[in-house]
């Protein structure tokens, strides 16, 4: 009975099926039919791209995190013994005789990635900087001690060596080709867990202007990197060191910032070769060419570097050039951006003779010169020689005040002639202009100010462009009257 159901549920289902398929029951099958090949949906094909990328981040991060190392330090700092100069104090632990110094012990970690097979490793500066001790963790486990045989004040980079051959060493990428939105890992120990990857993409490249350093040139990540990661590589899905994880802005707000690798790339191998840097040099401060300077220059549609000073002796200021021109090319490159003339001067050796594109007065000129030797920071600063006045500037919302020789101490500044600010209406035309309090205005429309009637003179036809002294710099800015 059971054998008979089974073959009724055979026959019932074959006649499904061949109905199914376009035939009655009773006639012959028609001629078989090729089925079209099944589609991939756009779910089937989003997984596929996903698995795919996920593949690449895997791949990536096992081959580089060969190469990356976690970095513990030890350094000594001195503190004074409470019990010093205590009667009896040799009671509480004071020992007979001289008092002796007393150390405290502190511990920091960081990262860093091998540069070289012969166990070159480069990380930051502040991971190794003052330490006593330096402890280099391999992706197996093996821990060395090493030595920094070099440190770069300027970008933040140190060279750690170690005694091991055979290492596997990352691979410095291309920086420049690094694009917003890039896929990038960073890989290293933040809070001392190592070998951790994080995953982002490149927000921005080109960034300085923040402060940390002398020399900036930073890609900006929105991949996590927290304290401990400084020092490590940031990669591409090629597997390239695009930039060495530096610092964060706020924890949690993916904002990060990397040195860029060709930037790195030339002070990893000075490190190596000699233990410290040695840069070329021209001897000008620059800023950005913005539109609204741009005008008030005269050279609408014109991209540059707009110099706000030269230093004295300098190579810049030998060949004629002075504060308001603006630099355009180097070696018939131009210049989009102003730190485009750092990166393209920083390529030459020192001693190399160069040709230096100029717009003078509204006329481009080209001009040539030799590059030296980039001075350590402290010399690097330009202090130019800029009636006292006070008073309230023509209706642009600061307060002035009377350059005295005094002040001028107190604010750092060298020169003899200028109105300082010394207050500023919230809101007003002067603070949107960027002017702060203890800046000293030196020149309005290329013209020297000694009085509040100077600026007020500038200021007569709706704006004034002013040159501003400023801690150690100099800088160019647009001042209008309050509408």
């Amino acid at each position: 009975m059971r054998a008979w159901i089974g073959l009724s549920l055979v026959l019932v289902l074959s006649l499904a099926c061949t109905s199914a398929l376009g035939n009655e029951p009773g006639k012959p099958p028609a001629a078989t039919q090729a089925l079209p090949a099944p589609q991939p949906s756009a779910a089937g094909s989003g997984m596929a791209a996903a698995e795919s990328l996920q593949s690449a981040f895997i791949q990536v991060a096992e081959r580089v995190s060969k190469s990356v190392v976690a970095i513990r330090v030890e350094s000594r700092r001195k503190v004074d013994n409470p019990l010093r100069g205590f009667p009896f104090g040799e009671w509480f632990g004071m020992p007979e005789g001289p008092a002796r110094d007393q150390y405290q012990v502190q511990h920091g970690t960081g990262s860093g990635f091998v540069i070289r097979a012969d166990g070159y490793i480069l990380t930051n500066r502040h991971v190794v900087e003052n330490a006593s001790r330096v402890e280099v963790v391999f992706r197996d486990g093996s821990k060395v001690v090493g030595q920094t045989v070099g440190v770069d004040e300027a970008t933040d980079l140190a060279m750690v060596k170690v005694d091991r051959k055979n290492l596997q060493s990352a691979v410095l990428g291309d920086s420049s080709k690094a694009r917003p939105g890039q896929w990038v890992l960073a890989i290293g120990s933040p809070f001392g867990l190592d070998y951790t990857v994080t995953v982002g993409v490149v927000s921005a490249t080109g960034r300085g202007g923040v402060g940390m350093n002398e020399i900036e040139d930073y890609l900006q990540t929105d991949a996590s990197i927290n304290p401990g990661n400084s020092g490590g590589p940031l990669v591409n899905l090629q597997g390239e060191v695009l930039g060495i994880n530096t610092m964060i802005v706020g924890q949690g707000t993916g904002i990060g910032f990397a040195i860029a690798s060709n930037i790195a790339r030339n002070v990893a191998d000075q490190l190596v070769s000699k233990g410290s840097v040695h840069r070329a040099y021209i001897g000008v401060a620059f800023q950005e060419l913005t539109p609204e300077l741009a005008k008030s220059f005269g050279l609408e549609g014109k991209s540059g570097a707009l110099v706000s000073s030269v230093v004295s002796g300098g190579p810049a200021e030998k060949t004629g050039i002075v504060p308001g021109d603006v630099i355009v090319s180097v070696d018939g490159k131009a210049i989009g951006e102003g730190r485009d003339l750092m990166r393209l001067v920083l390529q030459k050796p020192i001693g190399a003779k160069i040709s230096i594109g100029v717009v003078h007065d509204k006329k481009e000129r080209s001009l040539a010169l030799v590059t030296v030797e980039r001075p350590n920071d402290a010399q690097a600063r330009d202090h130019a020689n800029g009636g006292p006045a006070e008073g309230n500037a023509h209706n642009a919302g600061v307060r002035l005040q009377a350059l005295t020789p005094e002040l001028a101490k107190q604010l750092g500044y060298e020169g003899s002639t200028g109105v300082v600010v010394a207050d500023l209406k919230r809101g007003s035309t002067a603070e949107r202009a960027g002017l702060q309090q203890g800046d000293v205005i030196v020149e309005a429309d290329r013209k020297a100010v000694r009085t509040v009637a100077d600026l007020d003179a500038a200021l007569e036809d709706g704006s004034a462009l002013l040159r501003v002294r400023r801690h150690d710099a100099a800088l160019y800015l647009v001042l209008s009257k309050e509408d």
